[in-house]
């Protein structure tokens, strides 16, 4: 990689996994989103002309964007020259789904002469290769599943809405939304087993068609484990090559020792 790398860090275990392998890389964050990451230079989202100066005095010619990053509130009455440029561009943006305002994001760091990266070419080993990862072989009715999930995803990614769903039976129990992987997988573990028609079910999660994966690749890790065993599904499924898994030792464990299986394919 050319030039001095900065990672703008947010939540989750991919920024710590990015600051660890690139020691030199100059860590940023944006006040308000919490990050793991230790000794970043955190900035206020309304006075990113702040945040780009530092990052030009600091060398930096490319940025990751990593973690989970979440919406904070704007405040109008701090808005520097460059935010109150980008403010209508990036407002209308917000209207819109993830895709719509991450594209914004990045023609405006573009736009300041930084290119931007994806994490998985930062750290290409983290992204699934297609293969049963962990845990008991699906059945031939979760393989089913599986597929019914995958097209539901598909027929879903015109209109930017989510990267997961669950199906059990054929039945598609939820689809993720902007509340994300954790919420969804709560919902389904209420629902009533009699829905699900005598089966467990799968957790599907795949990039949206389209997506740009430099700042919104989908990514799963021990939490997300967790959440599908909790929600008493039998296993979650993960697209190949466009899905990351964090803590691959310790999710490929706890997928073994919950009696839950990964696996990795192509959608």
């Amino acid at each position: 990689m050319a030039g001095r790398l900065g990672i703008l860090a947010c939540g989750g275990a991919l920024p710590v996994r990015i600051a660890e392998a690139q020691p030199e890389a100059m860590r940023l964050a944006l006040e308000g989103i919490p990050t793991r990451v230790e000794g970043v230079e955190a900035h206020r989202i309304e006075r990113l002309g702040g945040l780009f100066e530092a990052m030009r005095e600091g060398g930096v010619t490319q940025v990751v964007f990593a973690g989970g990053l979440a919406r904070p509130p704007l405040d109008p009455g701090q808005l520097d020259p460059v935010m109150m440029k980008a403010a209508p561009r990036l407002m209308g943006a917000l209207q819109g789904g993830d895709d719509a305002l991450l594209r914004a994001v990045i023609e405006l760091f573009e736009e300041q002469g930084f290119e931007v990266v994806g994490a998985h070419e930062v750290l290409p080993d983290l992204v699934a290769k297609a293969g049963h990862l962990a845990g008991p072989e699906p059945s031939a009715q979760e393989l089913r599943d599986t597929e019914r999930g995958f097209d539901i995803l598909s027929a879903l990614s015109p209109v930017d809405v989510g990267q997961g769903c669950a199906v059990a039976g054929g039945l598609c129990l939820g689809v993720e939304t902007l509340q994300g992987t954790d919420a969804i997988l709560r919902f389904v573990g209420e629902t009533p087993g009699a829905l699900r028609r005598g089966q467990k079910g799968v957790y599907v999660k795949a990039a949206k068609r389209g997506q740009d994966l430099r700042v919104d690749m989908p990514a799963v890790g021990p939490a997300t484990i967790d959440a599908v065993a909790a929600a008493g599904l039998a296993g979650l499924v993960i697209e190949a090559g466009r899905v990351m898994v964090l803590e691959r030792a310790e999710t490929l464990a706890k997928a073994e020792a919950l009696g839950v299986f990964l696996t990795a394919r192509d959608a």
